[in-house]
């Protein structure tokens, strides 16, 4: 099997004059994946280049594939993803996978940012203070949850637990959601992302499908972003985002 020719331009275009060592010791694994990646799974769906690059990176983090995450940045930065989004990716995932899986990835950001010549640190991105972030952030989730859908998370939490209510709107909406750089509904598509990746949070995939389409995303957009992640995350995982995909869109 050879690299098709519409594999091996789109993976010139992002790659320019890079030449994978995996071609050489493993050429017939390099020649399908390079085939289904940069050819196969683009006839599908309409993603521009730019988000579907941003939603792979999210995922790579969330699946703690570091040494991927490197190559695909520098993808990114050549075909435009802004020094500012990717630190936006970077610091979405902080919240969904943790700081203990997002530390090294900070690291390596910061790395190839300096060696594309970025100066760091960026422009700061916040739009909270200490005594905004909370009512800015239990804002911006009911716009993207649904009100009355975060209404019924803090009435159903039992009154010791009230405290991770409080502190989800805070944080993972008042500290993030807030910020500049990425617009709201591309940061749902990165927080998607990141959830199918991480595995084991079916619940909370399927719950920002309907995130998703509460702000703008519809079904075949959600579709688009999972068929391009599907090479860096496989298909269990993918599957299970397809079967939340249909119980929201298709029930």
């Amino acid at each position: 099997m050879a690299v098709s020719d519409t594999a091996r331009k789109n993976h010139d275009e992002l790659f320019p004059g890079h030449v994978s060592t995996l071609a050489v010791t493993d050429p017939e694994l390099i020649e399908y994946f390079d085939n289904f990646a940069f050819d196969e799974v683009l006839r599908h769906g309409d993603l521009d280049t730019r988000t579907r690059l941003m939603v792979q990176l999210a995922a790579l983090i969330a699946g703690q594939a570091l040494r991927e995450y490197r190559v695909m940045l520098g993808a990114a930065l050549t075909a435009g993803v802004t020094p500012v989004e990717v630190k936006e990716i970077v610091y979405q995932a902080v919240p969904y996978a943790g700081m203990g899986k997002v530390f090294d990835f900070l690291h390596a950001t910061n790395e190839v940012l300096v060696e594309h010549g970025v100066e760091l640190p960026l422009p700061g991105q916040s739009t909270t203070t200490p005594q905004t972030r909370a009512e800015k952030g239990l804002a911006v989730q009911k716009q993207i949850v649904g009100a009355a859908a975060v209404d019924a998370m803090y009435a159903k939490a039992p009154a010791d637990e009230q405290h991770i209510q409080r502190l989800l709107s805070a944080n993972c909406f008042g500290d993030h959601y807030t910020r500049n750089g990425i617009d709201i509904a591309t940061r749902e598509l990165l927080t998607l992302a990141m959830l199918v990746s991480l595995g084991g949070a079916d619940p909370q995939v399927k719950g920002h499908v309907a995130a998703n389409l509460n702000v703008g995303n519809d079904r075949r957009t959600i579709l688009a972003v999972l068929t391009q992640l599907l090479p860096f995350v496989g298909y269990p995982r993918t599957l299970n985002a397809l079967r939340a995909l249909d119980d929201v869109t298709l029930s």
